[in-house]
Formats: C-alpha cells, structure tokens, sequence
C-alpha cells in the first residue's frame, strides 16, 4: 500500500516504537507499506529526526532515510489552489495527490481540512491501523 507519512508519525514511532505509531513505523520498514515523498518531505524528515532533543542515532536516521528512498516512490507534485491551515504540510498533501496514494497518516488531521484535500483520505495513526487491517480482510 502506497501512503504518505507526516513527520510527526515518524517521530512518534521512533520515540515509543511498541505504540500505533511504532507499529507503522515497522510496517514502513518491513516494505509493508511504501511512502510516497519528494525532496521537501525527505528534507523535513532528515531535519526534525536530526534534532539534538530526540537523541536519534545519525547512522540509524540514514538508514530508515536510505530504505524509505529505495523502497518508497517519488512523486512529482503541483502547488494546491487553497492554502493549508499550516503552510508546512503542504508537501504532503500535494505528494498525496501526485501519487494517488492510499492514505495521508498524521498526528495532526486538523491540518489537512477535508474540503480542501481533493478527496485523499486523511487518517490518525489509529484510524489508519483500522483501515489497513479491513482492507486486509
């Protein structure tokens, strides 16, 4: 299945690895799940997981960053007619769109307002659990 993860559920999963978060932190691992990204999404996600307060290990960042390269999918996106609520989430959703992907995971769906997402799904972490265990059935 082919989504787009927000950086804040990356962090999530690495910081509490046995949580929902962790557990789609895993599958993106395993190559259950493959991301869709382009630079501004790798950027971000090289940025945050680099900062000094979450005491991530350099070599282990580039490794999840390298496997999510390899394995994922680039998608070259269009700028939104509609500005989000936070600007800083743009690159995800335009990457949803571009990539048609199955799903938009974020710890922070009040950014991504339903009118404005030309029909992605948005999902919580929970919420995207439940949805990828009944598409399984």
């Amino acid at each position: 299945m082919n989504i787009v993860l927000d950086t804040n559920v990356i962090v999530a999963g690495l910081l509490s690895p046995f949580g929902t978060c962790g557990e789609i932190v895993r599958m993106v691992s395993s190559g259950e799940l493959r991301l869709s990204f382009d630079a501004r999404i790798l950027s971000e996600y090289k940025e945050v997981l680099n900062r000094p307060k979450f005491k991530f290990e350099e070599d282990k960042i580039a490794d999840l960053l390298d496997q999510i390269v390899h394995r994922g999918c680039t998608a070259a996106s269009s700028p939104l007619p509609h500005s989000l609520p936070d600007t800083d989430d743009e690159p995800f959703l335009e990457v949803a769109i571009a990539g048609k992907v199955a799903c938009l995971i974020t710890g922070n769906s009040i950014h991504f307002p339903p009118k404005l997402c030309k029909g992605v799904k948005v999902f919580s972490p929970s919420e995207f659990l439940s949805f990828y265990k009944k598409q399984q059935k």
